[in-house]
């Protein structure tokens, strides 16, 4: 089949437009969001290691302070004012002498075990920071050395999570939005589906009956044209039948089991006489025997009509069709429609559904959508494009349970 967008329907277009749109300005905020928060990090990051840099020049200070009282004003001002930032103090052994806001540690009762845990911390720490050396003297005597290893504040690692939390939250809000905008479609959608039918039902009332009755005026009239009249009985027959599945549309149809190759053979046996005798149309079931299938025999011969229809002009008239029925497993009928017409280009194989797309050059494109609803929505099967060659052909498959 070759497609032809029909510009009644570029809202259809436009919603895929729409999607991308909110999906660039979805990644903007998140980037621009990613890049603040990872700007914001490496500031509060540069502040604590200056922090500890000055930590450490405090204990320094304080190794050569004689005067006590200095001494103390620095301790309580500066070294006791970090809350925040996790520090282990290590004497030149490598043994932690001191540490702060570790409360891990301070939950351990057991010194040896708590000095372990001080070691793995300080491994830690080694590993996101570099220790600060700090040298103790007295009037120019070296004492010692400790050496003060630090690692990220609660804050910071919590700052550093916090773009995935956001970009989290801005996808869950995404998608309520489209669920809900997917939802208003739908249901928008299947206001004006059932609108239309119902319309199109009531205006074909009028037209019908009085087909029906002019149709019992000529057979009176002319009595030894039966057959013409037979074959306009069976015409206005049809009309009946679409005016009927056209009332159906919107109501919850009545499933019954139904043997799946007789509707079809019915359906091809009536176009057969309607479309060009070019056109062959071969039916296979595999088993041979009786495929039953759970279905609404009106609006399924209208899905297998559409269908064979749109094969037809795919092919100009001119070509073979051929329909498989198999039971593919228990529960479930596969009906697979081949032609050998022009084909669908890969790329627009998931377009065939949407409405808008035609194989004609004068067509609204609803017969494939009106098809997928009543096998999806109607009647709970899966109709898809199986395969599809340029020049060589499609085959549709219907899935039905049984």
């Amino acid at each position: 089949m070759s497609l032809k967008e029909d510009p009644t329907f570029n809202i259809y277009s436009e919603r895929s437009s729409f999607k991308w749109i909110v999906l660039a300005i979805s990644v903007v905020i998140s980037a621009s969001s990613i890049v603040y928060t990872s700007q914001l990090v490496q500031k509060i990051r540069a502040r604590e290691s200056k922090q500890i840099a000055l930590y450490a020049k405090t204990l320094e200070y304080l190794s050569h302070e004689e005067e006590l009282p200095n001494a103390v004003f620095i301790l309580e001002e500066i070294v006791d004012a970090n809350n925040t930032i996790p520090v282990i103090v290590a004497n030149e052994y490598g043994e932690p002498d001191f540490y702060k806001n570790i409360p891990k540690a301070d939950g351990i009762s057991d010194p040896a075990k708590r000095k372990e845990f001080l070691l793995n911390e300080i491994q830690e720490m080694r590993d996101q920071h570099e220790p600060i050396l700090v040298t103790l003297a007295d009037q120019g005597q070296i004492l010692g050395y400790l050496t003060i290893y630090y690692k990220n504040s609660q804050l910071l690692a919590q700052l550093k999570y916090y773009p995935y939390i956001q970009l989290s939250v801005i996808a869950i809000f995404g998608l309520i939005v489209f669920a809900v905008f997917n939802y208003s479609r739908t249901a928008e959608q299947n206001r004006v589906w059932v609108g239309m039918a119902k319309e199109t039902a009531h205006q074909l009332g009028t037209p019908l009956s009085s087909l029906l009755a002019w149709t019992e005026y000529f057979k009176e009239q002319f009595p030894d044209h039966r057959d013409v009249f037979l074959e306009l009985e069976k015409d206005v027959d049809r009309l009946e039948m679409i005016t009927e599945r056209f009332s159906n549309i919107g109501s919850v149809p009545q499933l019954r089991e139904e043997n799946v190759p007789d509707v079809v053979t019915e359906v091809v046996k009536y176009l057969q006489k309607r479309i060009s005798r070019k056109v062959s149309i071969e039916i296979e079931t595999f088993p041979s025997d009786d495929i039953l299938g759970a279905l609404n025999r009106s609006l399924f011969a209208w899905v297998i009509e559409n269908i064979i229809k749109n094969a037809v002009d795919a092919m100009g008239g001119v070509g073979s069709i051929h329909v498989k029925i198999m039971k593919v497993s228990e529960g479930m009928v596969s009906i697979d429609i081949s032609d050998t017409g022009k084909g669908i280009a890969k790329n627009r194989i998931k377009q065939v559904f949407e409405p808008g797309f035609t194989t004609k050059k004068r067509g609204w494109g609803l017969g494939l959508t009106l098809t997928k609803r009543i096998v999806e929505n109607y009647h709970g099967g899966k109709i898809f494009v199986k395969s599809s060659e340029v020049d060589k052909g499609t085959t549709f498959r219907i899935l039905l349970k049984t």
